[in-house]
């Protein structure tokens, strides 16, 4: 799989651009705001349908411009197929998968699949829970696009069941206002397990490829390993931060005695404290913690290391290799990581890589660079 060419129309800082790009290595060079990082997340967002930049679309669509227009050839077992997504802020986004407008824009997710490190992602170690929850669900949905279907569900519930919890904070009569409670418990603890069922297997499938690349990453320095970290009551979170993957009626029931523990503090707060929204993957170094242990150095190289794992879990399930996207990556790794970084990612099929400066690359992968100057792109 890979990005034949590349079409920008009012995205970021690009009024146009149409790029050619092949498989191996391409690499993008410029000084920071030129636009070469817009590139990438052009890319990424054909893929995700999200930036890894913003949480809202509105900053995608250049300044003055109404809406934004990404479309991308993906070339994948010698067949291309064309996406096309129109960003419209405030509106319905539209997409089109070949010539045929899609019901919804969630339906080309699968047909083009990458796997992006950024500098950001050194929140995944550091930051809070919701990254490493994002990054869960983000691969959950790379793997298999029928997630992205049942994410929107949980949110869409999630908001109903906290909007009554709210509204009966206040009411005069609680037990009338939560009469429909019961409804959305259901609701909320079915599609909450299979989530929940969804991220334990696939964690117990991420880690060996997880423990590879840190050992890889790092020289074998340390043992890196994950864990879930539950809102559902103690029993349950126990037996799942230790491995195991109950089964989907266990987990229901789980939701069901949780949402019983935590009815009174549920009522009280106006909001619902049980469920995968409220959950934690625990990254461990050895016995410790890397969040608030890690150094600066391994806390990189965990977070490398959950995307190289990421990327090598997609690769044995799809059967073909993601796009992998390197976005100002390497001015941020020592010359020891560099190097095996590099050697980490010579066989892909297509790496797209950001950097200022040509030195910043190691020359093993050296392939097509561009050199982008003022959202200007040019062969060098």
């Amino acid at each position: 799989m890979f990005v034949r060419h590349l079409t920008l129309k009012d995205f970021r800082s690009y009024e146009s651009a149409d790029l050619e790009f092949s498989s191996g290595v391409s690499t993008f060079v410029g000084l920071n705001g030129q636009g070469k990082t817009n590139i990438v997340e052009a890319v990424g967002y054909l893929a995700s349908l999200s930036s890894h930049r913003v949480a809202q679309d509105a900053p995608l669509v250049r300044a003055g411009a109404e809406q934004a227009i990404v479309r991308g050839a993906v070339v994948r077992d010698g067949r291309e197929q064309q996406i096309e997504l129109e960003i419209n802020p405030g509106r319905a986004n539209r997409a089109r998968l070949g010539r045929s407008p899609v019901t919804r824009p969630r339906d080309v997710l699968g047909t083009l699949r990458t796997v992006l490190f950024a500098p950001e992602d050194l929140a995944l170690v550091k930051g809070d829970p919701g990254e490493r929850r994002r990054f869960l669900d983000d691969l959950l949905v790379a793997r298999q696009p029928r997630w992205a279907g049942a994410r929107s569900d949980y949110d869409k519930i999630l908001k109903q069941r906290n909007a009554l919890l709210k509204t009966a904070r206040s009411a005069p009569d609680r037990a009338a206002a939560l009469a429909t409670l019961p409804v959305w418990d259901s609701h909320l603890a079915s599609v909450g397990a299979n989530l929940v069922y969804a991220r334990l297997r696939l964690l117990r499938d991420l880690q060996p490829y997880l423990q590879l690349a840190y050992d890889e990453v790092s020289a074998g320095q340390s043992e890196a390993r994950t864990s879930y970290k539950s809102s559902l009551y103690a029993e349950l979170a126990d037996q799942l931060a230790a491995g195991e993957v109950p089964e989907l009626v266990d987990l229901e029931a789980g939701f069901a005695k949780s949402f019983e523990q935590q009815h009174r503090a549920e009522v009280e707060r106006g909001q619902t404290l049980v469920g995968p929204h409220r959950d934690d993957v625990v990254l461990q170094l050895g016995p410790l913690p890397a969040k608030g242990y890690a150094s600066h150095g391994e806390s990189w190289s965990f977070a490398l290391a959950l995307r190289i794992a990421a990327f090598q879990l997609l690769r044995h399930d799809v059967g073909t290799d993601p796009v992998l996207v390197l976005d100002d990556v390497f001015a941020e790794l020592d010359a020891g990581r560099r190097r095996r970084l590099a050697l980490m990612v010579a066989d892909c099929e297509q790496v797209l890589i950001t950097a200022a400066v040509d030195d910043d690359v190691p020359g093993s992968l050296a392939g097509n660079q561009f050199q982008v100057t003022l959202g200007e792109v040019a062969p060098s």
